[in-house]
């Protein structure tokens, strides 16, 4: 059978590395030590896998994940061979981690190191909208995986205050601790607002990727209903 399907462009990628981008939309990881990802997101493997539902591991993060609903969402991936991961044909890259930490928003997080460390994390004034404002932070030493929906772009916070939608914030440094804007007007109330009411404010020695896309509207769980 004959087709450009059977290009080298369309094989697998093996570069002896444990974290290749396949292509921009898809992660290919070599297995060993365990992985943690998102529910959902393998779309294919090859060789002998198992896929667990990561439980909180601990009383604080129970707590955090039955309030707000993140880090529920977690499989561990365990075995030999390789495990593909992709999001609805978002773009997809890596980050490597130097004893340091990223927060993720979860809506964009693909994959991690399963001996990274994580925790749930609150933003400190998100009161009302707290709901849709949980995230996932890593800490250590290891790569993890993000999508974005279209091509990311890099804000350096350092420089002046940077304002992100929360549905377009993809991930930043932990060190930042970005607090909720509300720009809401009287005119808001009475539907001649600008449609961008709240914003992320970040401003410090750190940095913040945007995707150029709103993507799925937030939910608040049922604890902040």
């Amino acid at each position: 059978m004959r087709s450009p399907l059977f290009d080298q462009i369309h094989s697998e990628r093996e570069t002896g590395q444990r974290w290749t981008l396949q292509s921009s939309k898809m992660l290919r990881v070599g297995m060993g030590p365990d992985v943690l990802a998102a529910q959902g997101a393998m779309v294919a493997y090859q060789g002998q896998m198992a896929f667990k539902y990561e439980g909180a591991g601990s009383i604080g993060r129970f707590v955090k994940k039955l309030v707000s609903g993140e880090g529920g969402q977690l499989q561990r991936v365990s075995g030999q061979g390789e495990v593909f991961f992709a999001r609805q044909a978002e773009d997809v890259f890596l980050l490597e981690l130097e004893n340091d930490g990223l927060t993720i928003n979860s809506t964009s997080l693909l994959a991690f190191d399963a001996h990274l460390g994580w925790d749930i994390r609150m933003l400190g004034n998100a009161g009302l909208m707290a709901g849709g404002l949980f995230n996932l932070e890593l800490t250590g030493a290891g790569v993890c995986a993000v999508s974005s929906d279209g091509p990311p772009m890099i804000l350096d916070c350092s420089q002046q205050p940077t304002f992100v939608d929360p549905q377009a914030a993809v991930c930043w440094s932990s060190n930042l601790e970005p607090r909720i804007q509300n720009d809401m007007s009287m005119g808001a109330l009475f539907g001649r607002g600008s449609g961008e009411a709240f914003q992320l404010a970040f401003h410090g020695p750190g940095f913040v990727v945007v995707q150029p896309s709103e993507g799925v509207p937030l939910v608040p769980t049922q604890a902040a209903r």
